[in-house]
């Protein structure tokens, strides 16, 4: 089974800053501090979200092709 259909089964087709944390084995508030960076983690992560009125969201399918994007770099 791929990751995306993974992530969508446990959380849906949209990943909330908790859920992405718990994935990520983060805290909530260490997840949102590292995101406010300019870090190559928080970019790539702030272009994966979206916004639903206040809040945030990380859609599955981008959250899956980044966990998946450094093992396929990695095999090369």
């Amino acid at each position: 089974m791929s990751i995306e259909k993974q992530l969508v089964e446990k959380y849906g087709p949209l990943l909330s800053l908790v859920d992405l944390s718990d994935l990520l084995k983060r805290s909530p508030d260490g997840l949102r501090i590292a995101m406010t960076g300019q870090s190559d983690f928080a970019k790539q992560w702030r272009k994966v979200r979206c916004k639903v009125g206040r809040r945030v969201y990380f859609r599955a399918s981008e959250v899956a092709a980044l966990i998946e994007a450094p093992a396929a770099s990695n095999e090369g």
